[in-house]
């Protein structure tokens, strides 16, 4: 489960890139409640969300060139160089290089095999976000993606994870943890993106946050009624709990999750 013990390969940091930061923090906050934090003046709108004084996520202002509005999920590394160099020779790509940056030590925005961008966190003072696995933050992580099998190996090779399969009612789920951690360690899955019938309408593979929420069909609602759209309506599966997927105002796409250990 995802938790703020962060371990080499395991999410450390997610942030949102939009082109209107503040309609983007009025949308979260009323939704999650989270806060809005600025960053320096000189950090193009960058800034920070906070839930309970804690930080959450990230924010920043991003140009059409950038790409659509999307979240990004990071991944602990303990050599931003070297996990940028695994991604290269591992025929991924290297959308911006490894950089410092003020307190949050040295990072890098990469792709995979298939074109899917993540980014990669050496920690300096802040290690990552500060609360996590609990409602109100981020809880699991899922990518959808052509081919499990060649995904499996590109982050085994750049990021040293391990795949189990796991049995579910109607299927398999391949889950991902970090090298050494097990089940204990299990922080999302790989989904293959041709059998999932809301993502392989679109066929765009990419990285989901979900967020830990107590009423998932409340959030829905409430998501509409802030300008948000339902990708797919509050469902529970045996096992996993109750989960939505929903895009903000700007076409950012996350999910939210009221797991069974809450469903009690």
């Amino acid at each position: 489960m995802l938790t703020t013990r962060f371990v080499d390969g395991a999410p450390n940091w997610i942030d949102v890139g939009t082109p209107d930061i503040e309609g983007a923090a009025s949308f979260y906050g009323a939704l999650f409640g989270w806060e809005f934090r600025s960053a320096e003046p000189d950090t193009g709108g960058h800034g920070f969300f906070e839930l309970a004084g804690r930080i959450v996520a990230g924010g920043v202002r991003s140009a059409p060139e950038q790409g659509p509005p999307a979240w990004t999920v990071y991944f602990r590394s303990p050599d931003a160089d070297a996990t940028a160099k695994a991604v290269q020779q591992a025929r991924g790509g290297v959308t911006v290089p490894p950089a410092d940056v003020v307190e949050q030590g040295r990072t890098a925005i990469l792709t995979d095999q298939a074109g899917v961008p993540f980014g990669i966190r050496e920690p300096a003072l802040r290690e990552g976000i500060e609360a996590a696995g609990e409602a109100g933050t981020l809880c699991w992580v899922e990518l959808y993606t052509p081919d499990i099998a060649r995904t499996a190996a590109f982050y085994h090779s750049t990021l040293g994870w391990e795949t189990s399969a796991v049995t579910f009612p109607g299927g398999v789920y391949t889950s991902v943890n970090p090298a050494g951690t097990g089940e204990d360690g299990m922080f999302g899955g790989l989904v293959p993106l041709a059998d999932d019938p809301v993502e392989a309408r679109s066929g765009r593979p990419y990285w989901l946050p979900y967020i830990g929420v107590e009423d998932p069909d409340a959030v829905v609602d409430r998501a509409v009624e802030l300008g948000g759209r339902v990708r797919m309506p509050a469902t529970s599966l045996a096992g996993v709990g109750r989960l939505a997927r929903l895009e903000d105002p700007y076409g950012a796409r996350f999910a939210v999750l009221e797991g069974d250990a809450r469903r009690t």
